[in-house]
């Protein structure tokens, strides 16, 4: 069951490099790197509750009539089962959409990692797109950005 109240927190655990959690211009909150994070390298991983895909649209469906679609911290591992971040998130799950991102999500062996696809810098917000399949209103600021936060 998700918690009403997410607390930010990093598990520096999960976290390959120096990350903090701040006020983000795209959306509340978002991740932002302490250090100079170089391409091609793991970030951190994203952790959290393992649930069924019938469990996850149930959260969503009860989070959206709660007027919180946009606090769902839910990422589709595989065909069958997401990770709710809500639950024994690592902090991942406030890292913000963009239309330009700067790091990519895998799926390796049952997990769900974050890599940089390009150098940060300190002090930039970290950011993935989040490819959803409906039409989702993106604030990402960018200058490609695509207006939602679908894939085109």
């Amino acid at each position: 069951m998700p918690t009403k109240r997410h607390r930010p927190r990093l598990n520096s655990k999960l976290a390959f490099f120096k990350l903090q959690i701040r006020r983000s211009r795209i959306e509340r909150l978002g991740v932002f790197a302490e250090e100079t994070i170089p391409p091609r390298k793991r970030v951190i991983q994203y952790t959290g509750e393992l649930i069924n895909q019938r469990e996850a649209m149930r959260r969503t469906v009860r989070m959206f009539l709660a007027g919180q679609a946009g606090r769902v911290y839910l990422v589709r591992l595989n065909r069958r089962s997401s990770l709710d971040g809500s639950v024994g998130g690592s902090g991942a799950e406030f890292i913000n959409h963009s239309c330009e991102p700067n790091l990519t999500m895998r799926r390796i062996r049952g997990q769900v990692v974050l890599y940089s696809f390009r150098k940060i810098r300190a002090g930039d917000e970290l950011t993935v797109d989040y490819g959803f399949r409906c039409s989702h209103l993106c604030r990402c600021g960018s200058s490609k950005c695509r207006g939602t936060m679908c894939h085109a």
